[in-house]
């Protein structure tokens, strides 16, 4: 036994880390569901029964066209579904969840090899990320693109090994098939790969006259009688190769830049990896929805009015704010070194999260491999880490015992807090209003004017809905009617516009709204006489509208 412990130090010592990593993700994975998780259900559902025909069946409004942009999760979510109800559901957002983090471990070791940091990042960025743990398709993709930078380095470094570009093109088509809303950003994590690459070879025709180069020995062909000719141009090239040796040396003997630049001439492949991978976008059945999505996403109003899609205030975002910070320190007082792709990544997933605060969780999976070599190297430049082996191990081992008296006490705490908690929040969604409805109304005869947040929750209970969390479905991007139902919505909900000539416009029968909403406070305050209210609990009323409104 003594001896199997000595040989397999670092293995259990790993082991340890990934079981305090799954402990820290289970204590992070929220009971409560989220509103997108409940249409997800029953459209996977439909899909297992009718297959996919791009039209939608749970809005009471007519024709609408569908997307499916994410179906494939759709069927995954309504089999578990359909297995072991919410509590698998829940069972299998602590698994992705534990798969997530131990991912972003191991890339990160495998890239920095560094345990240590690693450690400290990967738990870092869990943390970072605890608010968009759930039962939704970005889940799923937040450790396919941990995978996929993995893979795109690996692959840049041996573009022989085929595992390699085959993976690459296989998560492609998931993602395309999973959440083809991020499919794009497969090729955007590679552009700074490929941007350094170009930058490298413009660079190398500067700095090493390959242009002077070139017109000499084109000048040398045209003139092979010119012997007076040849020889002028001779010295004129040895003078280039003379130069372009000294720089060399300079380059290999000093290092006084912050920026470190590679020309890898195998990231050609990657570019055409990535061409194969556009290709992969029509293996699903969405047709051209890969394609245009997301540029139909940016055309609509939907990004300016969902709270995820705004763009990021860092004042409101400490967490954000210190990473920043971290990352400018780290460049400016120490001596440690940036890659010139890793620059790149982090200003592109900077402007993008600055765009949208949800693309915050792209900045901060990616920018955990940044910052790990970052901390790698300031381990490497201020310690002993790298150069003594017992410095290392006490290093590693401290850390460890840090983390299990800070990590497990806090895991427990968060798993405590969570017990109490149930799958559907009452409060927030209309479980004992749907119920009564469902007993009280013909669900398919009445026009219900709901509010954004529940209308899944509704679409799940199997009642037709005015709008619902699938934003894109009521765009006129998307849906192409003259009518933006998003918009009426938002300017109803925000007395932008006048309730009363909404439902006139859409010839609503009922409305489902909060009790503490602008237009229900209005209707029991200034126009009750055309309302009858015939349902109320503690966060819901029902209104049966007594006829037509005037403008």
């Amino acid at each position: 036994m003594k001896n199997f412990l000595r040989n397999n130090k670092e293995f259990i010592f790993e082991i340890m880390i990934i079981i305090l990593i799954s402990f820290f993700c289970f204590s992070l994975a929220p009971v409560t569901l989220q509103n997108d998780t409940y249409y997800t259900i029953p459209i996977g559902n439909l899909i297992l029964k009718n297959g996919i025909d791009m039209k939608d069946h749970f809005s009471w409004h007519e024709d609408l066209p569908y997307t499916y942009p994410h179906w494939g999760y759709d069927v995954i979510m309504a089999v578990i579904y359909n297995l072991g109800g919410w509590k698998a559901i829940y069972i299998s957002v602590c698994l992705m969840a534990m798969v997530l983090g131990i991912t972003i471990y191991l890339v990160n070791k495998n890239l920095s090899k560094n345990m240590l940091t690693s450690l400290i990042i990967s738990l870092g960025v869990m943390y970072l990320l605890k608010d968009y743990i759930a039962a939704r398709a970005q889940l799923v993709t937040f450790w396919v693109f941990m995978v996929l930078i993995y893979l795109i380095e690996k692959f840049i470094e041996n573009p022989k090994k085929i595992i390699y570009p085959l993976s690459i093109i296989a998560l492609s088509i998931l993602v395309a098939n999973i959440h083809v809303a991020v499919w794009p950003f497969i090729f955007v994590l590679s552009l700074p790969y490929i941007a350094e690459y170009f930058i490298c070879i413009w660079a190398d025709c500067i700095i090493y006259n390959k242009w002077g180069i070139f017109v000499n020995k084109i000048s040398k062909a045209i003139n092979k009688k010119d012997k007076d000719k040849q020889q002028i141009l001779d010295q004129r090239l040895q003078k280039i190769y003379a130069h372009n040796e000294k720089v060399k040396q300079a380059r290999e003997n000093s290092e006084p830049y912050k920026i470190k630049m590679k020309r890898n001439n195998n990231v050609k492949w990657l570019i055409v990896l990535m061409v194969i991978c556009a290709l992969t976008g029509f293996l699903t059945p969405l047709k051209l929805t890969p394609f245009t999505y997301l540029y139909k996403t940016m055309q609509g109003n939907t990004t300016q009015n969902i709270n995820e899609h705004l763009p990021l205030t860092l004042i409101n975002n400490v967490p954000i704010m210190c990473t920043i910070v971290i990352f400018i320190a780290s460049l400016t007082f120490t001596k440690v070194k940036i890659r010139l792709a890793d620059l790149f990544m982090l200003g592109g997933l900077c402007y993008l999260m600055f765009l949208s605060k949800r693309q915050s969780t792209i900045f901060v999976l990616i920018g955990s491999i940044i910052l790990n070599r970052l901390l790698t190297q300031m381990l490497e430049l201020y310690t002993k880490y790298k150069k003594e082996e017992k410095t290392k191990k006490f290093i590693n081992v401290l850390s460890l015992i840090i983390a299990i008296c800070v990590i497990i006490p806090f895991g427990l705490k968060l798993t405590k807090d969570k017990i109490k908690d149930s799958f559907v929040n009452q409060k927030t969604y209309p479980v004992k209003a749907a119920k009564w409805i469902k007993e009280n109304l013909n669900v398919e005869e009445i026009k219900l004017y709901n509010e954004y947040n529940y209308g899944s929750y509704l679409l799940f209970e199997g009642i037709p809905v005015f709008i619902d969390s699938r934003a894109d479905l009521y765009s006129p991007e998307f849906n192409g009617r003259k009518d933006d139902i998003f918009m009426d919505f938002i300017n109803t909900s925000h007395l932008g516009k006048f309730y009363g000539s909404t439902f006139k416009k859409y010839n609503i029968t009922h409305c489902i709204l909060y009790r503490n909403s602008k237009i229900s406070m209005l209707i029991d305050k200034t126009d009750s006489e055309n309302y009858n209210k015939i349902y109320w609990d503690d966060s819901f009323v029902i209104y049966e509208i007594k006829g037509e409104k005037s403008n």
